[in-house]
């Protein structure tokens, strides 16, 4: 078992699921050493709206993870996700003080970049270095210690609404959880699914949870482009439900067991029994009524992913494809429809590169929760954009000892 100081745990927040990570940092890299799931009750559409619900189905799932793991968690990367999530591309220009780029260069242009007009409902939750340009030469990923006399950065900015990060942050500080950090969790699940190779040539992410579908857009290494709909798994079976006649929690059981997202898979002579509402009596339903009901939706899901990349400006350097993730891409024929919408190559995407319990997490409704655990494991050396300061002594002191630097 790794010190208590080794080990990063991801709690990937939920519309239909909270999943807490435990990954143990190695020579080798991350081994996934426990894992827990508990429904999650208390979220819509990735937003809280109980606390009280949400508190006990963290808790639960932290305490499963805490017995498989055999620790004590105490410290988390939260994941977090809603239609309110927005990003946006800025660009910040700063004069090298020394003729060569030192780290409060770097962050003087990172600031120049962040100086933007946000509403006061609205916090950044992540400020994304894609590429520096000294003098003219662009296309620079680490300029420290590089000569010019003016440094530029292109950065991709996140923000969130500031009360649902907060109750966020509250649940999970009521469950005894201390948050390090508020992670998208489209940039969490890139960490898990997606290789340096597809990142550098171009490839859209398309995560689809229970509540929202996430997009993360990459070209050339970087984060291009970040996006949230507010359509998911859910909306499958609330749309099984009306339309099969049949309570929710059967929608969902008939959804995972029999769905299928394109009719032409379907043998149409296969017949499902379906349980109806009010102790009457199972009816038989044929599969192809069923898959009659789930295509249009996902159908609607792509189709609206497809307008946003359009919207992107990048649908033309996606040489990748698309790779596609989360629990509801579990769904039968649906990297098939995926292809036939996008016209691009698809493939579903599972946790990499990740050792101990790897029966467990190599499955699509893992890689927010495994993919938090990487984006803890790369940024716990750097706190440069971290978004909260333990103390508001700390802060002070820091921006006073800056100043006197850049005095004298």
């Amino acid at each position: 078992m790794g010190k208590k100081d080794e080990l990063i745990v991801g709690l990937d927040i939920g519309t239909t699921k909270i999943c807490a990570i435990v990954g143990e940092l190695t020579d080798k890299g991350v081994n996934i050493v426990g894992v827990g799931t508990s429904p999650s009750h208390g979220l819509r559409k990735g937003v809280v709206i109980n606390i009280e619900s949400t508190v006990e189905s963290i808790r639960k799932a932290i305490d499963e993870a805490e017995l498989t793991a055999g620790c004590e968690i105490s410290s988390i990367y939260c994941g977090i996700a809603g239609g309110h999530i927005k990003g946006f591309n800025s660009h910040g220009i700063v004069a090298v003080k020394e003729k060569e780029v030192k780290k409060a260069d770097v962050q003087r242009v990172i600031d120049a970049a962040k100086a933007v007009a946000i509403p006061l409902d609205r916090e950044v939750i992540h400020i994304i270095p894609q590429e520096y340009i000294i003098d003219d030469q662009d296309g620079i990923k680490e300029p420290l210690g590089m000569s010019g006399v003016r440094l530029e950065a292109k950065v991709h900015i996140v923000t969130a609404a500031v009360s649902s990060a907060q109750n966020i942050i509250k649940c999970a500080n009521r469950t005894g959880l201390n948050v390090i950090d508020i992670v998208l969790q489209q940039i969490a699940s890139s960490e898990a699914v997606l290789s340096q190779d597809e990142k550098e040539l171009g490839v859209a992410m398309v995560d689809i949870g229970g509540g929202t579908t996430d997009i993360a857009i990459f070209s050339e290494g970087s984060i291009v482009h970040t996006a949230v709909l507010s359509l998911g798994g859910n909306h499958l079976t609330n749309d099984i439900a009306v339309g099969l006649r049949t309570p929710t929690a059967s929608a969902e059981k008939i959804k995972c067991q029999y769905g299928c997202a394109m009719l032409s898979m379907v043998d149409k002579d296969e017949i499902i029994e379906v349980p109806t509402v009010g102790g009457r009596k199972p009816r038989s339903v044929s599969r192809k009524a069923l898959t009659e009901v789930i295509e249009p939706r996902v159908e609607e899901i792509f189709a609206l992913v497809q307008r946003e990349i359009v919207k992107s400006g990048y649908e033309e350097l996606l040489a990748s494809g698309i790779v596609i993730t989360g629990g509801s891409t579990l769904l039968q024929g649906t990297t098939e429809l995926a292809e036939y919408i996008f016209d691009l190559p698809v493939k579903r995407g599972l946790p990499q590169h990740i050792g101990g319990l790897t029966d467990i997490v190599s499955s699509p409704i893992y890689s927010t929760g495994v993919g938090l655990v990487f984006y803890g494991a790369k940024n716990q050396q750097s706190p440069l954009f971290r978004i909260r300061e333990d103390n508001i002594y700390g802060k002070v002191k820091s921006v006073m000892s800056n100043w006197m630097k850049e005095i004298f």
